[in-house]
């Protein structure tokens, strides 16, 4: 098995654990769809010699077998399913999940909205009872362990029924990387309920819905703002007893604006690196931008392998029950 030194010596020491931890796992048969660049080929192959993934390659043969050649990447050990174009990629990539020859699904070079349409589509996608929502997992400097936000990426104004499945889906997946006490953070720009500000409101709905057991396996509180969710001077300072407020490791954000504004506020101004993955759907789905340096991408991959693990466990449990 290929080491994640070689790729990534030093720093982002979370992301190199979410990979060595994912590692103890027999790799995800993935779906990529369209991998037909030398970026997201390149994410697939590595992530292969990683064990993190087992690739099935879904794209125009001969183009992906072009890029291959020339960014110098063997997959000769991968199959290749042949499509037509980016559309036709991500349909059939998502029919390998449905059928249940892949347990991810893997973004490769095609607009994130093509893939998301072929796994939200009614009668051929990859829905589930739940609302699917986005997560990046977010290395950033100074912090213990990796800090979940959502949703920054699919769900622009969510109604409070979408943030109970948007909190569900986060707590799920922080329990799957291997984090026991899960705590959510429902932020907004204030810390005391204000029936001006609708974010404060739903903030304090969500928690009570925690203390009715209609969302589980988490500690919520809400609102809170940024400061008070993760810096514990700021929470003493404010009078916050609670056990998330200044520990959260899950920022559960107002809408898709803020999410994206604090993610990337954390990518540019404070150094740290962002791991993408989509919840809620049938299968795992990874999405990478082009943009992300590897180790990021292959973090991405350890994350929806270390759910599709826990997924198997909970099937396996199931069954013997």
């Amino acid at each position: 098995m290929a080491d994640i030194a070689g790729i990534q010596p030093t720093g982002h020491e979370k992301f190199r654990r979410l990979v060595r931890a994912a590692q103890a796992y027999p790799p995800a048969r993935t779906a990529v769809a369209h991998p037909c660049d030398a970026v997201s080929l390149e994410s697939a192959v590595e992530a292969a010699k990683l064990r993190l993934i087992d690739p099935i390659l879904v794209g125009p043969q001969a183009r992906v077998r072009d890029v291959a050649a020339r960014a110098s990447l063997d997959i000769t050990p991968f199959e290749v399913v042949d499509s037509a174009h980016s559309h036709d990629s991500a349909a059939k990539a998502v029919e390998l999940v449905r059928c249940g020859r892949a347990e991810t699904l893997m973004k490769g070079s095609l607009h994130t909205d093509e893939v998301m349409g072929a796994v939200v589509a009614r009668e051929t996608g990859l829905r589930t009872a739940r609302k699917i929502s986005h997560c990046f997992i977010m290395d950033v400097p100074g912090q213990p362990q990796p800090l979940v936000i959502t949703d920054a990426a699919v769900m622009i104004s969510p109604t409070l029924e979408d943030k109970v499945d948007i909190v569900q889906n986060a707590i799920d997946l922080v329990h799957a990387m291997g984090i026991k006490e899960v705590r959510v953070a429902i932020l907004s720009a204030m810390e005391t309920v204000n029936p001006k500000v609708p974010s404060t409101v739903e903030a304090a709905a969500l928690c009570k819905m925690a203390d009715r057991g209609q969302i589980t396996g988490g500690l919520l509180d809400g609102p809170l703002a940024l400061d008070n969710a993760i810096n514990p001077e700021a929470a003493e300072l404010k009078k916050i007893v609670s056990p998330v407020a200044g520990r959260a490791n899950v920022l559960v954000v107002p809408d898709l604006e803020a999410g994206n504004m604090l993610a990337k506020s954390l990518s540019f101004l404070a150094g740290a690196d962002a791991a993408g993955i989509v919840m809620g759907a049938r299968a795992p789905i990874i999405l990478t931008s082009r943009a992300d340096a590897l180790l990021t991408r292959l973090a991405s991959c350890a994350v929806a392998l270390l759910v599709a693990a826990a997924r198997r466990a909970d099937a396996d449990a199931a069954i013997v029950s």
